[in-house]
């Protein structure tokens, strides 16, 4: 379903990500491990364009794109088959939850504004929100808002979803609840990849683990074996102290 070969990206001469390969299935949850600073999230951000990698190519439903030589018109291709969840949920704040989701399916996807309220109103409801349709971002708590910002992704009918450390922003009491839709979208099986910080989250949900360190794959391998039985002593060393 997609496929990273080789890439790379610096900034300002600092090598952030140094020649990684990353191969997706359908129906994938990939979750990507490291300390800070390993460049995972600049992985995922170079992944949907919100950063541009300096070489790589992607294949994606059958079609090869140049990392360094994309076009907006590719990049606008890609991103209508995909969805992304940032850390800090980028509401709008002007307005309501369920016209933080309509807004891109009618400016963005041309969608007529009622089949845009119908489309919206079901995304609320799988993330259990729809009776804080009329609500601003300031009514809801953290995890409410988190859970928006995943309505507004899958509204688009992605063929797959980023999470760009969904509950770093959050206090604990309410990532369990962005967890919980999180896994039922994985029971449906939506294909994702997620930049967690939360191992055990990780450990249960994932069909293959990957270890970033210095923009480089330390290890990548089925979520059991990762967990269970890791080859490489860096990866020890990493899940060491970790409640998982």
């Amino acid at each position: 379903m997609l496929e990273i070969y080789d890439i790379h990206k610096s900034f300002k001469g600092l090598k952030v990500l140094n020649g990684i390969d990353i191969t997706v299935d359908k129906g994938d949850i990939i979750s990507i491990l490291g300390p800070s600073g390993s460049g995972k999230t600049t992985l995922l951000r170079c992944m949907n364009f919100l950063e541009k990698a300096d070489s790589g190519k992607m294949i994606f439903d059958g079609k090869e794109y140049d990392f360094g030589q994309i076009s907006k018109r590719q990049i606008a291709e890609i991103r209508k088959k995909t969805g992304f969840v940032f850390q800090n949920y980028n509401l709008f704040l002007n307005k309501t939850a369920i016209q933080n989701i309509t807004e891109g399916l009618v400016i963005g996807r041309k969608m007529p504004a009622n089949e845009a309220n119908e489309v919206a109103l079901q995304a609320l409801e799988k993330v259990g929100l729809a009776d804080r349709r009329d609500f601003y971002p300031h009514q809801l708590s953290g995890g409410q808002q988190q859970r928006v910002a995943i309505a507004r992704a899958i509204a688009t009918n992605p063929e797959i979803i980023y999470f760009d450390e969904p509950t770093s922003a959050l206090d604990p009491e309410l990532t369990g609840e962005v967890l919980s839709v999180i896994r039922k979208l994985a029971d449906d099986g939506m294909t994702m990849i997620v930049v967690t910080h939360e191992l055990k989250f990780a450990r249960n949900i994932s069909s293959k683990v990957i270890l970033i360190e210095d923009g480089v794959i330390v290890e990548q391998a089925s979520s059991d074996e990762f967990f269970e039985y890791p080859r490489n002593e860096r990866t020890k060393e990493f899940l060491k102290g970790f409640d998982i």
